[in-house]
């Protein structure tokens, strides 16, 4: 049908866009009546993965496994569709980022006992935080070498550009909101995170300095959070539709072509993410604590952000995994997690930009010495440093680490890696949130605050499934 109606404004102008969106609300109906036989939550949301692979790799079976499947009328419009599901959950859990953030932390300073420690618990997170992300950066420098990742490929450039690069100076200061309503407006999850820690840490002075009780504000607060918490709750609920949607989508959109010519990119890019995840387990067993309670408790979530590729996306899920689940303190987990999503990403701003200063490096023939090692860890993690936790912006960090490190000019280079962009993105964000999980839980055992017998403790069937009603 050559229609405009059809074609651009309905968007299904062909018998085959109608048969895959008629298989695609048949796998959400399963997933539903999964949901209707009190299916666990966890399994609910393996199912909808699984679902969204087959149904993705469906699609481009039916295309013929195309070069660019965008071009498909039929894979355009029916990824389209996938995104009114998949896009639309991801739009209403990110409606609660700003608000859950600001009210979660004013409301647990407001409770903190009078021994609790702000200001170790920002010193610990920050430096939890870089020393992690500086481990992923070694790991990334040392896959690229050992593979000679880039050597033989060709030095033409692509039509990339580099990204604007600051200071870190001025990073830093970004990070310090002049404007608290501009800071919620563009998602800078840091500087509302100070924001709340200023007001909630001046509330909290009054308080036990014996001024004020603030008896209204408390109250405000406390009846906010149960708003936001219920509400949280019903919409991580909708994750099993969420990840069916946004992995069928991405599978479907990305042709097999350019992820076979950047094959070894990808391999490199899951097996630093399989070490890491390993190193983080190890962290845990330092600490006392069994990785594979961990892992089962935190699943959930690292599903959805593998789909979603979304770190800010993800964090109302992550907030209420660490507190609910994992016995991080209210406190630590809000202030870690929300940091996570803008600093400290171990895989968008460690392992990723890492392996790119090596492909850059071997493409265009130049030498990787030991002092450009070192130089490559420390920019890396000063790059990380508010990288905003959204798909697509580890181009950024990208930036930031060729710059810092001379190889800013050949920056055009990178396009290739762009092209499987998605692929990578998704493992990569699952480490960030995994990485901020598990800083979490790290930090809150230095404070002392950390729930043990929470985080051993099987979760019971009917907690496991809150999120359903």
């Amino acid at each position: 049908m050559n229609i405009p109606f059809f074609e651009q404004f309905l968007m299904i102008s062909s018998p085959t866009t109608v048969g895959i969106l008629v298989l695609f609300v048949a796998l959400l109906g399963v997933v539903y009546y999964l949901q209707r036989k009190n299916t666990d939550f966890g399994t609910l949301v393996i199912a909808g993965t699984l679902l969204g692979a087959v149904l993705g790799l469906v699609v481009q079976v039916i295309a013929g496994f195309p070069t660019d499947p965008m071009k498909v009328a039929y894979v355009k419009e029916s990824t389209k569709w996938f995104s009114l599901v998949g896009g639309g959950f991801i739009d209403l859990i990110r409606m609660l980022v700003i608000p859950l953030v600001f009210i979660s932390i004013i409301h647990v300073i407001l409770h903190m006992s009078q021994g609790a420690n702000l200001k170790k618990l920002v010193t610990s997170t920050l430096g939890v935080a870089l020393t992690m992300v500086s481990i992923a950066a070694i790991v990334g420098l040392t896959l690229g070498s050992v593979t000679h990742l880039g050597q033989g490929m060709s030095a033409a450039e692509g039509a990339s550009k580099m990204r604007e690069v600051k200071p870190v100076v001025d990073t830093l200061r970004a990070l310090i909101p002049n404007n608290p309503v501009n800071a919620m407006a563009t998602t800078n999850v840091i500087a509302v995170v100070v924001f709340a820690v200023v007001i909630g840490g001046i509330a909290r002075l009054i308080k036990t300095t014996g001024t004020n009780q603030l008896e209204l504000v408390t109250k405000l607060f406390d009846e906010l959070h149960l708003i936001i918490s219920w509400a949280a709750d019903f919409i991580i609920g909708l994750m099993p539709y969420g990840v069916l949607a946004l992995l069928a989508s991405t599978l479907a959109q990305r042709g097999f072509a350019a992820i076979r010519d950047m094959g070894l990119f990808i391999v490199l890019i899951y097996v630093g993410v399989a070490i890491m995840l390993v190193v983080q387990s190890l962290l845990l067993m330092a600490f006392g604590l069994n990785p594979v309670t961990y892992f089962k408790k935190a699943k959930s979530v690292l599903l959805l952000v593998f789909t979603s590729r979304s770190s800010v996306g993800a964090l109302p899920a992550t907030i209420n995994a660490l507190t609910e689940k994992l016995g991080v303190n209210d406190a630590t987990a809000n202030t870690v997690a929300s940091f996570g999503t803008t600093a400290g990403m171990q895989g968008c701003a460690g392992i990723f930009p890492a392996l790119c200063i090596v492909y850059i490096s071997n493409v265009a023939g130049i030498q990787l010495d030991m002092t450009m090692y070192v130089m490559s860890v420390i920019v890396v993690a000063l790059g990380s440093l508010g990288i905003a936790g959204i798909p697509g912006t580890a181009t950024m960090s990208a930036s930031v680490s060729l710059s810092g490190t001379g190889l800013g000019a050949y920056f055009g280079m990178i396009s290739p890696v762009l092209a499987v962009d998605p692929i990578v993105d998704m493992g990569r964000t699952m480490l960030n949130v995994s990485g901020s999980m598990t800083n979490a839980i790290v930090v809150d055992r230095l404070l002392g605050t950390f729930n043990k017998e929470a985080f051993d403790a099987e979760v019971p069937a009917a907690k496991s499934s809150e999120a359903d009603r």
